[in-house]
């Protein structure tokens, strides 16, 4: 009876994973089935790029906005019946973004979208404790990371194919069936909710919360409008948002059950593993950023060339997930962040000396170091951050540890974009000589390696605090 049980334990904890794993693969798949459809949107409502541009931006600001506070609604109503309902928002606004008859309503049903995707990714992460031993939450960790890689990595491709077939439509309708199994499966085997999830652990921070969105909802605005140039809005949206963030710790310090717990981040490891994240995604974004211009002006690559060779990094973050997720576990969190960094080092200070004349041999080689440094990096900080969470908190530091990311993805794009832009001498809309381009490359990846470096020395000193 006893192998019986543990057979059924072990097949609900692989039903459960993979109702984890669409999860985390259709909340990416929404980003990046959409950006290959902007040109079509574009042609089909007869509107500018700017405007267009917000199927993508509301989608992430929605996501980076909600998803602390998504996370910690979920600890205090219950993950699994919060997820359900986000897998639910998620495939309804799927089908409306499918029958938006104006660009107004697909931006609508956009923003729909991205709160779904919001608690489909803070409550994913924190669903691992829960669902998986400790000994395997960093092989837990791995496939998460792989399928999140496998959706940015076929959104392209997939999107294009679709649009090609079907029309726009199709790249949201698409998702319709893929959430409803995602819900089927986390109905039938995720664990149940505690009964006692609200009653014991206070009530919900509304004035906090409503400061925090707002303060990150003009974060996010002030990094993506515009296209590049920063001007007086910018800058009056990032000032409105430190006023907001002051407001935001003052109702924190005062209110009984605050949203975020500001005593968290006297945790030397917690606030060690969101700024390493912040900074690793902030040059992860720097190859999506830049690649594309590099590939096409400095190396000449067409456009099927250059689709190709950006598929290699998400192609290899696939497929090096789960065998992170093993070395994680049997060399232990810490190390593990430390080579993955270590790897990331060497890749960006390889793209920042490498000539044109080294062609797409030598980007593909930089980029492959630094696309499997990042997903060795990605596992065994995720893992040294959950493993050890209070149930009470999961949802909140898993939220937290999302939004690290995004932060990091919307401060790469703006501030090593506008590097790029300064060093390449390039405007956005009169791209420079090959050779500014390259020189606009190594630039880049100089400031990226700078980056890297910082957290290297973080990860070397949490190392050094733990003896091993």
């Amino acid at each position: 009876m006893t192998t019986i049980a543990a057979a059924r334990s072990a097949g609900a904890t692989r039903w459960t994973l993979t109702s984890l794993s669409l999860s985390m693969l259709l909340s990416s798949l929404g980003t990046s089935i959409a950006n290959v459809g902007l040109p079509t949107l574009s042609g089909a409502f007869n509107a500018p790029f700017q405007s267009v541009q917000w199927v993508v931006i509301v989608y992430l600001l929605a996501i980076t906005a909600l998803i602390v506070s998504v996370g910690r609604l979920g600890d205090l109503t219950g993950r699994r019946r919060l997820l359900l309902i986000g897998i639910g928002l998620f495939t309804l606004a799927s089908a409306l973004c499918a029958m938006a008859p104006t660009l107004n309503l697909l931006i609508a049903a956009r923003a729909l979208q991205g709160l779904g995707a919001a608690i489909m990714m803070a409550l994913t992460l924190a669903f691992v404790s829960d669902a998986v031993p400790k000994p395997r939450i960093g092989r837990a960790m791995g496939m998460l990371g792989t399928m999140s890689a496998i959706g940015t990595a076929m959104g392209p491709t997939l999107g294009g194919l679709l649009i090609y077939g079907f029309g726009w439509r199709a790249i949201f309708l698409i998702t319709v069936p893929l959430g409803l199994l995602t819900g089927w499966l986390a109905y039938r085997w995720l664990p149940a909710d505690s009964a006692e999830s609200g009653a014991r652990r206070g009530g919900f921070d509304v004035p906090g919360t409503l400061m925090f969105v707002v303060m990150l909802t003009a974060y996010g605005l002030a990094m993506t409008i515009g296209r590049g140039s920063f001007g007086w809005l910018n800058s009056g949206l990032l000032v409105f948002a430190g006023a907001a963030l002051w407001m935001f710790v003052s109702i924190e310090k005062r209110v009984a059950s605050p949203l975020i717990r500001l005593e968290m981040f006297r945790d030397p490891d917690l606030s060690a593993c969101l700024a390493m994240s912040a900074l690793v995604t902030m040059v992860m974004m720097a190859t999506l950023v830049v690649g594309p211009f590099y590939l096409s002006e400095a190396l000449e690559l067409d456009a099927v060339g250059v689709g190709l060779v950006m598929s290699v990094g998400p192609v290899v973050a696939a497929l090096a997930g789960v065998p992170a997720g093993r070395v994680v576990d049997r060399f232990g969190a810490r190390r593990m962040t430390v080579s993955g960094l270590a790897a990331m080092v060497i890749g960006c200070c390889a793209l920042s000396i490498t000539p044109v004349e080294f062609g797409i041999g030598g980007y593909v080689a930089a980029v492959s170091v630094i696309t499997s440094g990042y997903a060795l990096f990605q596992t065994a900080n995720n893992t040294a951050v959950m493993a050890d969470v209070v149930a009470d908190q999961r949802g909140v530091i898993s939220g937290l540890l999302s939004l690290s990311r995004n932060l990091g993805l919307v401060s790469g794009a703006a501030a090593l974009g506008a590097v790029f832009a300064l060093a390449s001498s390039s405007d956005g809309s009169n791209l420079a000589h090959p050779e500014a381009i390259a020189h606009g490359m190594q630039t880049t990846f100089a400031v990226a390696l700078m980056l890297m470096g910082v957290a290297l020395v973080i990860a070397l000193r949490r190392l050094k605090a733990h003896g091993r």
